[in-house]
């Protein structure tokens, strides 16, 4: 475990990657022991245990109601629930005497909200605190007069939309715009050598406040009464869009996320600001389920053919498939086996022929049983894949996953599973069908013709039915007719007008954030680096650590390993919070614009995003997502309610009885969504893919039994696959399989042998040219517009033009005969150049 108190602990350089120290080159690595057992018994116990049953885990916009206001605060913030309510407590009695807060009236609540938001209007900065710690503790639920945890969360919604009713969000965003200005709390943080979250006091309180607000509020339920509907919308309408000429509130919460990471901010409670961040574009935008009705609902208006599934939902219908079985890496294969293991090589040869019906009709339970030994090419391909990490992103150096061999079960013991067909329709794109064509016709008319893909003159009966199916299966996405309107657009600017552009929330995001947007990713990736737990601690990293290290650090075992923990849990949220918030961006802007979401992946890329992911799964994934870095009787709103029982060591390490960490599969999930959204179709990032030497690496993460990851997996394999050479697609037959039973079927997409065309290596930089040039021409045409513009518009009617009035001098009425001689009829009119010109 890292030491917490070290400044910029587990973070990464100050300019988000590897500054070429570290572990790279390999340094430091162990030298391969000569035998076979020592070698076997070392790898064994850096992989731990790798039995992981199937994870019963449903995947959706967050975790549970009280999971997600619990992972706003902090262990070491749980002294100031104490402090929270002794403020609210001293002010109430002084307001209302002999009552407590449960037993007023709604508008004798209102009333006191109305007076603790006056004497929010204070020049004291310290009378200040302490009313807006009174109204925390509201937002907190009154949590003194409540019994159970049910209570304190029914009250937390409850007080939350009266505090809004009464314009408490408003009132605290004034507050939050002077703390961002406080230049004098800035430079006190930068002269100070170590940060605590006594730094981040009045931040911290304000960020809670508008949380707890934005968390209960944006929770739809059916019991909800009219007025808290209408609150509802009002709020959402508020967030997304410019109020009193103020930007959108998600850019408020950008501007602190890159003015943290530029070291101008270093006491800035980064994990509250990306929390909030998240929830409110989830809030504004929407979350998965309102995406795929807006999905619908644009495929309807462009006049679209309806979507055959939702994505989503036959993800949670599939089954996880067992693991990969893996070998020892080059170290141990380049010793001789004894020959006991030359034959039961054999009979696992023997056993994969018995087997091969089986796996022509979608074997789902035994699919990686049998997979044949990783071969040297393959394990030379991991370590040169780690060494180009590492110097991508100075990687943290870890021995390869090795688990034992799996046991093999008797024939006879085993049943075969029969799916009913595979879980996707196929799709089929209409440069798949002109493709097609165009060989076809090459074959056997030896001419082609372009884009028509209706004449089958000429070509034999099985092509007209091979045409015919492609045809059924044709998919029109709402992203092809963008392209196709922005090809228009750029060609007929005159005739076809200019566009109408909706001003939705999404809109009017991207447009705020277009100036910045490179900034933007920069900084949620350094961030990113910094939370990721294969990141090492460096000198010149920047901290976010702010708002959880103590302003005294821990002298026994049992707080140092407190503290430890909500070190780790504070990381991991923080990637929770920006492999959701990107991921999210990506969906809303690709289904808003095409172009928007290429501007937002082009620039992610240009930042290292995937060399960056891949580190962050180069480890052992099935650890981190079964961490039990959480203590639950110190979460909110537990710690609360109950009376803290006596924190052991034996306790602490003990954990919680959960099978798997919500968030941090969540997690995996999305960076694994987030990667194939950046790599799909683009055959230079999957060349990237290729040249880190992905494969092994996320190969590893099928040893997660979850349907969900597996999927996401085995896509990202796919693409690469043709890449990867007839060796390693040799050697691993079975994740073959697997791709071809879970990953939708593209008709034509001859993924498996690498006989694709576009498997070539053509010039991939000259394809992101091309894309950067598309992507600044919509950009400029759509929201740069000058006063002077080249395509205004002009009068070319001749009867309109001549019958304009026209103010000419007084005295040029007198001049008319002189000018007209001068200026028209003893001037030559050569008709040959005029016809040249023109």
């Amino acid at each position: 475990m890292e030491d917490p108190a070290a400044p910029g602990a587990g973070n990464p350089p100050a300019n988000g990657y590897s500054n070429g120290n570290g572990n790279g080159g390999g340094k430091g690595k162990p030298a391969v022991p000569k035998g076979r057992e020592t070698f076997r018994s070392q790898r064994r116990e850096s992989e731990g245990s790798v039995d992981c049953p199937t994870l019963e885990f449903e995947y959706g916009d967050t975790d549970g109601h009280a999971a997600e206001l619990s992972e706003l605060y902090s262990y070491t913030e749980n002294p100031e629930f104490t402090t929270n309510r002794r403020c609210f407590e001293e002010d109430f009695k002084t307001q209302v005497q002999g009552k407590e807060w449960l037993e007023l009236e709604e508008d004798a609540q209102k009333a006191y909200v109305m007076g603790l938001l006056d004497r929010l209007e204070v020049v004291s900065r310290e009378r200040r605190l302490k009313v807006a710690r009174a109204v925390l503790y509201l937002a907190q639920g009154t949590f003194g007069e409540c019994d159970s945890e049910v209570d304190v969360l029914h009250w937390s919604r409850y007080n939350c939309f009266l505090l809004y009713q009464m314009g408490t969000f408003s009132a605290f965003l004034e507050l939050l715009h002077m703390e961002i200005d406080n230049s004098q709390a800035c430079s006190s943080a930068l002269r100070k050598p170590a940060i605590s979250i006594a730094d981040s006091t009045e931040l911290r309180v304000l960020l809670s406040v508008m949380y707890l607000m934005v968390e209960n509020i944006r929770l739809e339920r059916e019991t909800d009464s009219y007025g808290w509907r209408r609150a509802r919308e009002t709020f959402r309408t508020e967030l997304s869009f410019s109020m009193h000429n103020e930007e959108p509130f998600a850019l408020l919460l950008f501007s602190m996320v890159t003015k943290f990471c530029s070291g101008l901010a270093p006491h800035f409670p980064i994990k509250k600001v990306l929390l909030l961040l998240w929830k409110v574009v989830m809030f504004t935008l929407g979350g998965f389920e309102q995406l795929q009705a807006l999905k619908v609902q644009k495929r309807e208006e462009l006049g679209l053919p309806p979507l055959a599934e939702d994505s989503i939902q036959v993800v949670k219908s599939m089954r996880a498939a067992s693991p990969p079985s893996y070998t020892l890496d080059l170290g141990e294969s380049q010793l001789a086996p004894p020959p006991s293991k030359l034959r039961g090589r054999r009979g696992s040869r023997r056993q994969l022929l018995t087997k091969q019906d089986s796996l022509d009709i979608y074997n789902e339970r035994d699919l990686f049983k049998t997979e044949e030994p990783a071969t040297e090419e393959e394990e030379e391909s991991a370590g040169d894949g780690e060494r180009t990490l590492d110097g991508e992103l100075d990687l943290l150096e870890q021995d390869p996953l090795v688990p034992p061999p799996p046991s093999q079960a008797p024939l006879s013991a085993e049943r075969v599973a029969f799916p009913k067909g595979l879980p996707w329709t196929p799709k089929v794109r209409q440069k798949d069908i002109e493709h097609f064509l165009e060989m076809s016709r090459n074959k056997f008319i030896g001419f082609t013709l372009e884009q028509d893909t209706d004449t089958l003159v000429g070509l034999p009966r099985p092509i007209h039915e091979s045409v015919k199916t492609l045809k059924q299966h044709k998919y029109i996405s709402i992203a092809d007719v963008q392209i196709k309107n922005e090809e228009e657009l750029e060609k007929c600017p005159m005739s076809l007008g200019e566009e109408v552009v909706p001003e939705t929330p999404c809109e009017i995001l991207y447009q705020g954030m277009l100036c910045s947007l490179p900034q933007y990713m920069i900084a949620l990736l350094k961030i990113l680096l910094a939370a990721a737990p294969t990141s090492k601690a460096k000198t010149d990293s920047i901290n976010i650590l702010a708002d959880v290290l103590p302003e005294e650090m821990p002298i026994t075992v049992l707080q140092s390993m407190k503290l430890g923990i909500d070190v780790n849990r504070h990381k991991e949220i923080i990637v929770k919070s920006i492999s959701a918030l990107l991921l999210l961006l990506l969906k809303h802007f690709k289904l808003n614009h095409i172009y928007q979401f290429e501007y937002v992946s082009q620039h992610l890329v240009f930042a290292n995003c995937i060399p960056l992911i891949l580190k962050f799964f180069n480890q052992n994934i099935l650890s981190y997502i079964t961490a039990k870095n959480s203590i639950s009787v110190l979460d909110y709103p537990c710690c609360i309610i109950q009376d803290l029982p006596e924190l052991t060591t034996e306790s602490l390490e003990a954990g919680d009885n959960n099978q798997f960490c919500w968030r941090n599969l969540f997690s995996c999930i999305n960076l694994l969504r987030l990667l194939n959204k950046l790599t799909k179709w683009k055959h230079s990032r999957t060349m990237m893919l290729v040249v880190f030497k992905s494969a092994p690496i996320l190969k590893r993460a099928l040893k997660v039994k979850q349907a969900m990851l597996q999927l996401y997996v085995l896509k990202l394999l796919k693409i690469q696959t043709k890449y990867l050479g007839r060796q390693w697609r040799k050697s691993n037959m079975k994740t073959m399989s697997a791709i071809y039973q879970k990953v939708r079927h593209r008709m034509n997409d001859d993924w498996a042998y690498g006989n694709d065309i576009d498997a070539r290596p053509w010039d991939f930089q000259a394809e992101e040219c091309t894309l950067r040039a598309n992507i600044e021409a919509f950009n400029s045409r759509r929201y740069d517009r000058p006063q002077d513009s080249e395509f205004s518009p002009v009068d070319n009617c001749l009867q309109s033009v001549l019958g304009q009035r026209l103010d000419l001098p007084e005295d040029f009425h007198y001049s008319y005969e002189l000018w007209l001689e001068r200026e028209v009829f003893s001037q030559p009119i050569c008709w040959e150049e005029l016809l040249q010109n023109h």
